[in-house]
């Protein structure tokens, strides 16, 4: 039996995935800091900052059978916690999940991990020094070095964090495509989820990124799901190692000259 594993799965743009990769995979798993209880599903707790409980999620992986797909979209925000946590969760779960599921990569296996577009907007405020901190998110120090690098601004450590995860996922393609395996990342917009309203009404510049969305609305979990259930199947064979944007045209309708 192949196996699928969903991580953020209780909730949100995690739990619409449940629901994209149930003809995928034989089972799915679905993992969240509690156990999920959703029917057809195998619930499990993770806490994907925990390396010892990304090593037992992917043990179990390997117990229910051939590795078929990882959709990773759990995380938090910046209203959540601060900024050390951020990055944990975000940045270091990221990496300890791709390392822990590489030795159970075949051909087919695929990855999609979540980045965002905050990572679009906070380039051009990155120094190279800070984008280097965030390429190395195993290293002893990391944590320590990175909340002294954004100063404990928890929405910067997010940006960071997210920026992180589109250079972890390009440089697991290059290990997992030697084994015949493929990973993305993909960086919502303005999401309506639990998680993004939170967001969007505590932080006024989101009110603004809204109204520059040419669509003019918030995208939703299944919207996300799709395109993640695209990029996880046969139909994306050759499609690896990008990060792709799902923001309904904001990051464009922010940069477009006043009419």
């Amino acid at each position: 039996m192949t196996v699928a594993i969903v991580t953020g799965a209780a909730s949100g743009m995690g739990r619409a995935c449940v629901e994209s990769l149930r003809g995928l995979a034989d089972v799915v798993v679905a993992a969240d800091l509690r156990a999920p209880d959703i029917d057809g599903t195998i619930g499990v707790a993770c806490d994907v900052a925990d390396p010892d409980a990304v090593a037992a999620l992917a043990a179990q992986a390997r117990d229910l059978g051939p590795f078929r797909a990882l959709a990773h979209a759990a995380g938090i925000s910046p209203t959540m916690s601060d900024a050390r946590r951020v990055l944990e969760v975000d940045l270091v779960g990221t990496e300890l999940l791709l390392d822990a599921f590489e030795d159970l990569v075949v051909p087919g296996s695929a990855a999609v991990c979540f980045s965002s577009s905050a990572a679009y907007q906070v380039g051009p405020f990155i120094s190279a020094e800070q984008e280097a901190l965030a390429s190395a998110p195993l290293a002893a120090d990391f944590l320590d070095q990175a909340v002294a690098a954004v100063g404990n601004d928890s929405g910067f450590a997010y940006a960071l964090a997210k920026v992180g995860v589109i250079r972890a996922a390009g440089r697991a393609a290059v290990r997992w495509g030697r084994r015949g395996g493929r990973v993305n990342s993909l960086a919502p917009g303005l999401i309506d989820t639990p998680m993004g309203r939170q967001e969007f009404e505590q932080q006024a510049v989101m009110q603004d990124m809204l109204a520059a969305t040419p669509l003019g609305r918030f995208g939703e979990p299944g919207e996300i799901a799709a395109t993640v259930a695209f990029l996880l199947s046969d139909a994306a064979s050759f499609v690896s190692g990008i990060d792709v944007l799902v923001d309904g045209g904001m990051l464009q309708g922010t940069s477009a000259p006043p009419q």
